[in-house]
């Protein structure tokens, strides 16, 4: 059986052999023959490659340097549809496509603890440098409804923001009270996946519609 095999083997290699050599073309079993205009046919649009000069090569060289640089996730949110859609104009406008998406999602409702609203931004400032004084944490307001303001604290339920309050009114916490900063909703998320030092330089074109909010490291 093993000797049937070895032989049967032996008689594929040489039919194979006869057949790539052409061997067996008077029988009509050769492979195809392809002349030199033929392979010049085959080339993908041969009239259009060309040399590049020595600033396309810095070009490249610069590109992919770009490419092989270091580079962070930076994100940003959450922006309701008003403030989504003057973002996505920004962006459109300011960034190259590709280098960001805007990812929309369920926003929770979300309550705080509150503090204003201030008659100015001075005023604000004050506060907020004496809570931190009395090493209590502090951040302005964004929502419209409640400018001039400050949080203590953002919660997803009113309990969580009252007990919240409960924990700071021994500490010298009279004025705050628990409000609710934004109904739930949807909501989007502005992320940057890939963050390099060219791009980094036009993100001060967005910064005005970021609605005051900053730029953070990806969670």
């Amino acid at each position: 059986m093993l000797r049937l095999l070895v032989l049967i083997l032996l008689l594929a290699n040489g039919l194979f052999f006869a057949w790539s050599q052409g061997l067996l073309r008077a029988y009509g079993f050769a492979p195809a023959v392809v002349s030199e205009p033929q392979r010049v046919e085959q080339q993908i649009k041969p009239d259009a490659i060309k040399l590049l000069s020595a600033n396309d090569i810095k070009r490249v060289e610069a590109q992919v340097q770009a490419d092989q640089a270091p580079k962070e996730c930076l994100m940003a949110g959450p922006f309701d549809e008003a403030q989504t859609a003057a973002l996505r104009k920004a962006l459109e406008s300011g960034l190259p496509s590709g280098s960001w998406q805007l990812d929309v999602g369920k926003e929770p409702a979300r309550w705080i603890v509150y503090m204003g609203k201030y008659a100015t931004a001075e005023l604000q400032a004050k506060k907020r440098a004496e809570l931190t004084g009395m090493g209590i944490q502090s951040e302005a307001v964004t929502a419209p409804a409640l400018e001039i303001g400050l949080s203590l604290g953002g919660f997803d339920t009113e309990a969580q923001a009252k007990a919240e309050l409960a924990r700071l009114t021994p500490k010298g916490i009279r004025t705050a009270k628990v409000v609710q900063e934004r109904e739930e909703g949807v909501a989007s998320t502005l992320k940057l996946p890939a963050v390099t030092d060219m791009l980094r330089a036009k993100l001060a074109d967005i910064k005005p519609a970021l609605a005051g909010k900053s730029l953070k490291t990806c969670s």
